[in-house]
């Protein structure tokens, strides 16, 4: 089957597919804030969320980033901590110090200027060919195709493209075809029409053709195959990784927190002190150290050592059951999470570590799997009147 089928396109397909497609999208676009207006910043800071993220979730993030940095220079000023507060939740955390990083380089580099072509805007830190294309379309009016999982759905459907999305080489098809069809008049809202398309009615697995504006140019819904498109080879799984995680409280009902190092997964968040174990000390613990007795509900605190040994350098006398099991899964691993509860003493110290009142977790940027574990410890603080 030959994949280069937008060639066969003449003007007058060509120009009858942009009329029906703008058409519908002036009629349907979603209201979304970052749709007042073509400004370059706001485009570029919504495009950045919406990487890897839901659009309802977006929403409530963007307007609280843009009343808290509304202008680059805001953002190229930011302290990073504050900034990583605005987008706790979000995850990927590297977009947000991207963002910093971007927008100091167009402080230093442009003049405080948002550049304009896309040669000089895939330049900034954490822009892709995506984000270029989305920025250039939609702020600047340049014909430039904004390929994201949407489009290359609907692309592929649209031609029957059998080129496997899942690799990189395939984006140059998806470039070419989207390039032939983009309007040169409107191609950020041709951007955004695919992406409108694509999230609401051409659906992964349940794409709604009968209320397609396009269908009439489809090849996969005349030859009554959309499902088959696009070719997508299998996600490798993510690798297990097992956690101990200890809420560990001080006679002044502080709580300990430590900081992640400068580098790396989750870097300079804050959460209870972890220690990684093996799958099987994991499983053990988990299964020996659950107790279900009504009894056991309360803080039946004892002398005694986690066993396996975790956590052994720390003065903490432990609780005989542990408060459940979170998981929480990257891009690349899944983390499974056993949550125990723990008293000491004194206060002693710890590399990179923090006593906390609990009433000011909400100043310190904790990651999703934290935010998990502290939504689990709460739970468990109501099954006992200590608390």
């Amino acid at each position: 089957m030959k994949t280069e089928n937008w060639l066969e396109w003449d003007e007058e397909t060509l120009h009858s597919f942009q009329d029906i497609f703008l058409t519908w999208y002036h009629q349907e676009k979603r209201n979304l804030p970052w749709r007042a207006n073509t400004h370059p910043y706001n485009i570029w800071i919504s495009e950045i969320m919406l990487q890897q993220t839901r659009v309802d979730t977006v929403i409530g993030y963007y307007y609280r980033f843009m009343e808290e940095f509304p202008t680059i220079q805001d953002l190229a000023n930011a302290d990073e901590q504050k900034l990583l507060k605005i987008w706790e939740g979000l995850g990927y955390y590297s977009r947000a110090r991207n963002l910093k990083v971007a927008a100091q380089q167009i402080m230093d580099e442009f003049g405080g200027v948002f550049p304009s072509t896309p040669e000089e805007i895939s330049t900034l830190k954490g822009i892709g060919p995506y984000t270029t294309g989305a920025i250039s379309s939609i702020a600047f009016g340049l014909p430039e195709p904004a390929i994201d999982g949407n489009i290359m759905r609907v692309v592929s459907r649209l031609f029957e493209i059998e080129e496997d999305i899942a690799k990189a080489s395939s984006r140059k098809v998806f470039d070419a075809a989207t390039r032939k069809i983009i309007s040169h008049t409107q191609p950020g809202e041709m951007n955004q029409a695919f992406m409108d398309l694509g999230s609401n009615i051409c659906n992964p697995t349940a794409p709604r053709c009968e209320e397609c504006p396009i269908q009439e140019f489809c090849l996969a819904h005349k030859n009554n195959h959309p499902t088959a498109f696009p070719v997508k080879s299998k996600k490798v799984k993510p690798k297990d990784v097992y956690y101990i995680a200890g809420a560990i409280e001080n006679p002044k009902e502080e709580y300990l927190l430590v900081q992640r190092p400068e580098t790396g997964l989750l870097a300079k968040m804050w959460h209870f002190p972890l220690q990684e174990v093996t799958k099987e000390e994991y499983t053990e613990l988990l299964r020996t150290w659950q107790k279900d007795e009504e009894q056991q509900l309360t803080l039946d605190l004892v002398a005694e050592d986690l066993s396996p040994q975790v956590f052994e350098e720390l003065p903490v006398i432990w609780q005989r059951k542990h408060f459940g099991e979170v998981t929480h899964v990257f891009s690349h691993l899944k983390w499974h999470v056993l949550l125990f509860y723990g008293r000491t003493k004194e206060s002693f110290t710890s590399e990179n570590g923090q006593w906390v009142q609990p009433t000011d977790f909400s100043t310190f940027v904790f990651p999703k799997p934290q935010q998990k574990l502290v939504t689990q410890f709460n739970k468990y603080q109501k099954l006992d009147k200590h608390f």
